[in-house]
């Protein structure tokens, strides 16, 4: 994880596998602590997880699309994970693609998860 965060800090293109595992382990622990079926954050093509609304509240979803999805490319969800970049940037760049009332909960997860667990080490190789 640490090589891919480097790489896109540095502006390079890490390596597909590297990228692939770092994005399904972040995005598995996103889930882990925000799991739910109101979000959907899809991370094309490696990963998709469904969230909870922070409010609790949200309408369900159990087929067909989602109100509320949140979609980026795996570089962008990595370097918002990471604290690299930020909502609001990554969101006036066109980076990400937010719809429903409840996507925008994704950045307060995403900032949450940043700064109060940290990544085990063997994840960070």
């Amino acid at each position: 994880m640490r090589r891919v965060r480097d790489a896109l800090i540095a502006n390079l293109t890490p390596e597909r596998a590297d990228l692939a595992f770092t994005v399904r382990a972040l995005a598995a622990r996103l889930h882990d602590q925000y799991a739910g079926r109101t979000i959907e954050v899809r991370i094309p093509p490696f990963s998709a997880v469904q969230l909870r609304s922070l409010a609790g509240d949200g309408p369900r979803h159990t087929r067909g699309t989602p109100p509320n999805v949140v979609e980026m490319n795996p570089e962008t969800f990595v370097r918002l994970s990471f604290g690299v970049l930020t909502w609001d940037d990554a969101f006036a760049s066109h980076a990400l693609s937010v719809s429903g009332a409840h996507a925008a909960d994704v950045a307060t997860m995403l900032l949450a998860q940043e700064t109060t667990r940290p990544l085990p080490a063997r994840e960070l190789q």
